[in-house]
């Protein structure tokens, strides 16, 4: 067992918050392990005047932390799976995927105000919100905003901005579960793929057993359908793209047996659990709007996400 290992973090308030989580595991489980973190301030946060897809995408907040992985500099990292890239390199895949925290969007509105003042624009820097929030609120109209959650809230006080959207989860994780005016269900508003899990990251064919018990099964298996869908369709942050998996029960006696994808040997049954993921998907070619879902099984969740990203391509949805 090693006697100390260090976590790669970006260095806002709610990345850090969420390295603590995977640290408290780390040591609850191991009693006598070191665990440090390490923050760095990558490009993405540098960066805030500019879109993000005008400056090379959510990749720019996880490049210094996977250098400092390549480089041996850290042991893993911790992100926002919603942040992470589509395509990994293959030295550093994702290990380990956290409980899902509450998936939903919010609105947050200025202090003191109990509804939107649709004469200021609405502050959002996700073509998926927007496309959601105005099917919602035609009337609405967009800023582009950019920061951690502290600098938007600060934004959003000074009146610059009629309201946000933000993830539930984050939010909570700060403590700041009270600034949320309104929860979109995740009907109205599909969350983008991998909200409210965190991703940890490691090197390839190195030993990792003392992470051993972190990952939930359920939330990776749902993160995995998510991710298939938006890299089937080629999406990055640009891409107006939504996914989000449930696992259901459902009725039925008959048995069946599946592999997951560390080969360990599940048994089923069709009365326990099957995957639904619900997706939307802005074709910018057709100027076509899909929404629709796909019902997969988990034991092969990537499946399903490739079958309704297929379907959307195909026009059948």
């Amino acid at each position: 067992m090693r006697e100390k290992i260090i976590i790669g973090s970006r260095e806002s308030r709610l990345a850090v918050i969420q390295s603590e989580m995977v640290r408290d595991y780390l040591t609850d489980r191991n009693p006598g392990l070191a665990v440090e973190i390490l923050k760095m301030k990558t490009t993405g946060d540098k960066i805030l005047n500019q879109a993000l897809e005008k400056i090379g995408g959510k990749g720019l907040f996880v490049k210094e932390l996977d250098c400092a992985l390549l480089e041996k500099r850290t042991d893993l990292s911790v992100h926002s799976l919603k942040d992470v890239p589509m395509v990994l390199p293959k030295e550093l895949p994702l290990i380990g995927y956290s409980k899902r925290e509450d998936p939903r969007d919010v609105l947050v509105l200025p202090e003191g105000k109990a509804e939107i003042d649709f004469s200021k624009p609405v502050g959002c820097s996700s073509r998926r919100r927007m496309i959601q929030f105005q099917q919602m609120y035609p009337q609405a109209v967009f800023k582009t905003i950019r920061g951690n959650v502290q600098t938007r809230l600060w934004k959003l006080d000074s009146g610059e901005y009629s309201a946000t959207i933000l993830a539930a989860a984050g939010l909570k994780r700060l403590g700041l579960e009270g600034r949320i005016s309104r929860y979109f269900s995740t009907e109205e508003m599909i969350p983008a793929a991998g909200q409210a899990i965190l991703a940890v990251q490691g090197r390839a064919d190195e030993d990792y057993s003392w992470l051993e018990g972190y990952s939930d099964r359920e939330a990776e298996a749902c993160a995995l359908a998510e991710r298939a869908f938006v890299r089937e369709l080629g999406g990055d942050c640009s891409t107006p793209v939504a996914a989000f998996a449930r696992i259901m029960e459902r009725d039925g006696k008959r048995r069946e047996s599946c592999e997951d994808q560390t080969g360990e040997h599940l048994e089923m049954t069709e009365s326990e659990k099957i995957l639904v993921l619900n997706a939307l998907y802005l074709d910018e070619t057709t100027g076509k709007l899909h929404r629709g879902n796909m019902t997969g099984s988990v034991c092969d969740p990537e499946e399903a996400g490739r079958q309704l990203a297929g379907n959307f391509m195909n026009g059948d949805m």
